[in-house]
């Protein structure tokens, strides 16, 4: 990362300070959103394996098809709004508002499945982020039980607290979400590797856009701000439960 040379020596000091800082932004951004940070988020299809076993995803077209929709109107658009709020209550200190986002997240997993994959990765990513990642806005999140904690509330928590920006923290936490669907759809459709990484060059600019969108949200209700049409994702979400043949929890 370039950095600007000021001859001021106490200006330069200050430059010199926060390029480091983006630069460790980064680095555990990229560590909170890597694949081998232990959640668990390999054993986890959203829905996608039983799409797939019914045709409804059948090539890369398709499945880009598929993500798109959870990003622009379906499950992953509403975790990003849970995201925000809890990104802003986190980084005010708010317990009583974050418990309020976390209770909202918490009510809008819409089946057994989703309720499973979204807490069982909360609270792992929580444990794992107390334990290496230290933060005091981590300390909100005590009253919320691991059986009640949205994963996105946890990780946005968590990002809030070490001071990455909001934009940041949605893009990274997005691109993780899109990367986990794309490597079940590898395994399950099967698309190839370079398949894979069409995909999600294909979904980078919805990425943004939803980055864009949700970041520009008022500070109101999230309720209000929520608004899903994508029901056939949330039906698969509940048909993988009695589905036959299963490689995901969900």
């Amino acid at each position: 990362m370039a950095t600007t040379i000021i001859i001021t020596t106490g200006m330069r000091a200050i430059t010199l300070m926060t390029t480091r800082m983006a630069e460790g932004a980064l680095y555990d951004l990229l560590s909170w959103m890597s694949p081998s940070y232990p959640i668990g988020a390999f054993a986890y299809s959203s829905g996608l394996e039983w799409a797939v076993e019914t045709g409804h995803v059948r090539n890369r077209t398709s499945a880009q098809g598929w993500i798109a929709d959870l990003i622009a109107h379906g499950s992953i658009r509403t975790d990003m709004i849970l995201f925000v709020h809890a990104y802003r209550a986190a980084a005010a200190g708010d317990g009583a508002r974050l418990r309020e986002v976390g209770a909202l997240a918490a009510a809008m997993l819409t089946s057994r499945e989703r309720h499973l994959e979204s807490t069982a990765q909360g609270a792992a990513f929580r444990r794992t982020a107390q334990a290496t990642s230290p933060t005091d806005s981590l300390a909100l999140l005590d009253p919320i039980d691991d059986e009640a904690l949205a994963y996105p509330v946890a990780a946005a928590c968590l990002m809030a607290g070490h001071g990455v920006t909001l934009e940041s923290a949605l893009t990274a936490w997005l691109h993780g979400s899109i990367a986990n669907l794309v490597s079940a759809a590898q395994r399950l459709v099967p698309l190839g590797q370079t398949d894979g990484q069409l995909l999600i060059r294909a979904l980078r600019e919805p990425c943004f856009a939803a980055v864009a969108e949700a970041a520009a949200l008022a500070d109101e209700d999230p309720f209000e701000q929520m608004g899903s049409a994508a029901l056939h994702a949330d039906l698969a979400s509940m048909a993988h439960e009695t589905q036959y043949t299963r490689l995901f929890r969900t």
